[in-house]
């Protein structure tokens, strides 16, 4: 499992100081990460990781809601070769007709996202679990619509949340998963309350275990009562302690 940082963990520190705090991921160990909304600052950042060594193989953008050729054009300057949808709100996956027009509208970005030679994704949220279209969680019934070359970066914090055992629904969803967002705490919905990887109520090792088809395992904070980077540094001990990095999963 490579490991990578969702850099919107550290979005308070990166709008005061993006180079020092791009310094400081790399410091802390961490050799690859994930930015969000790169669009504006692609420049800066992509100055930034090359400086410390760092590479971006996914980024998160509001690919449904803003200009996806800009999006794209930044990622391909920053190197990112797949784009993650990050948020779809919890309204849109009540009913199947929803959820159906979400995965078509995703379908065309993917292809849209081809001709920059970049791929495609999709990052759940709690509710995508606690919904049940036929018989399904919706996540799954949204999978199932998606066209072959999109893939799913699953946070498995919020499929516990959500009420589902993350290991199974990792089991199910197989190789369509490339990512996952690795989060630990007491699984409920205060951000404030995500502890280190291994400090929670996830079994995050198991988790690791049954992501066989993973390309990057990617630490995430939503929020933190302490010292973010001193929760990042722990983490990230943690998960090199317990597993092996290597390739892929």
């Amino acid at each position: 499992m490579k490991y990578s940082l969702q850099l919107y963990t550290l979005r308070d520190a990166l709008e005061a100081d993006l180079a020092g705090t791009i310094r400081r991921v790399a410091d802390v160990g961490f050799t690859q990460v994930e930015p969000y909304n790169f669009v504006d600052t692609a420049e800066e950042l992509g100055k930034a990781l090359k400086e410390n060594g760092l590479t971006a193989p996914s980024g998160h953008a509001p690919l449904l809601s803003q200009d996806q050729d800009r999006i794209f054009a930044a990622a391909k300057q920053l190197g990112i070769s797949t784009v993650i949808e990050p948020f779809i709100p919890a309204g849109s996956w009540q009913r199947a007709e929803d959820i159906r027009a979400t995965a078509a509208k995703l379908n065309e970005a993917a292809r849209k996202g081809a001709e920059y030679g970049i791929r495609v994704g999709y990052h759940n949220h709690q509710w995508e679990l606690e919904s049940a279209v036929e018989g399904r969680t919706a996540l799954e019934y949204f999978a199932d619509r998606l066209d072959p070359e999109v893939v799913l970066e699953v946070d498995t914090y919020w499929v516990a949340v959500g009420g589902h055992d993350p290991v199974a629904v990792l089991e199910r969803l197989g190789g369509r998963v490339k990512f996952i967002h690795i989060k630990d705490g007491p699984l409920t919905t205060d951000t404030k309350a995500q502890l280190p990887a291994g400090k929670g109520k996830v079994a995050v090792l198991d988790v690791i275990a049954a992501a066989t088809s993973v390309e990057a395992g990617v630490v995430e904070f939503d929020d933190y009562a302490g010292d973010i980077f001193e929760g990042i540094a722990e983490s990230l001990a943690y998960l090199s302690a317990n597993t092996t990095e290597g390739p892929n999963a």
